[in-house]
């Protein structure tokens, strides 16, 4: 059973169809949703590291921080929830960080990721969870994940051979 309301596995449902968006386009399959304190998706992003600009910094969650740490203020964003389609790498956990985003809820974890890219160039995971991350930071930052693994598994399914 999961440990996720009805609003929170609808918002990651929804990262997955913005991850799955993603590959139709050329990218690497990732998706994240940024959802304000009263539950109103703000940013939706995905992956920008292929199409168009081969830069391999352009994750879906690095660049929805950047984009909100711009639009709003760190006591807003300490209220907010990212929804990922995996769990942030710990570039993007150090930009939600840094942003100020105070909640995280991912699908597939960076230790399933890894099996599942192996050392393909285009995604040389790290498997080093996000929590370690937060947790070296002297602000909290909520996790829940992995969550709805099944359903996050199809997004990534056979791309990566």
């Amino acid at each position: 059973m999961t440990a996720l309301g009805e609003a929170d596995a609808r918002h990651l449902r929804a990262a997955f169809e913005v991850a799955t968006r993603a590959r139709a386009e050329g990218n690497l399959p990732f998706g994240c949703l940024l959802v304000d304190g009263a539950g109103n998706v703000v940013i939706e992003q995905e992956n920008a590291g292929l199409v168009p600009s081969r830069d391999a910094t352009a994750h879906a969650e690095t660049v929805a921080a950047s984009r909100a740490a711009r639009r709003y203020e760190p006591q807003e964003l300490a209220n907010f929830t990212l929804y990922a389609s995996a769990e942030p790498c710990a570039m993007c956990a150090g930009a939600i960080y840094w942003a100020g985003i105070g909640r995280v809820v991912f699908g597939l974890s960076e230790h399933d990721l890894k099996g599942l890219t192996g050392n393909h160039p285009d995604n040389p995971t790290m498997d080093l969870p996000c929590r370690e991350v937060f947790a070296s930071g002297q602000r909290s930052v909520e996790v829940l994940g992995p969550e709805l693994v099944e359903e996050a598994l199809e997004v990534f399914a056979g791309y990566w051979g």
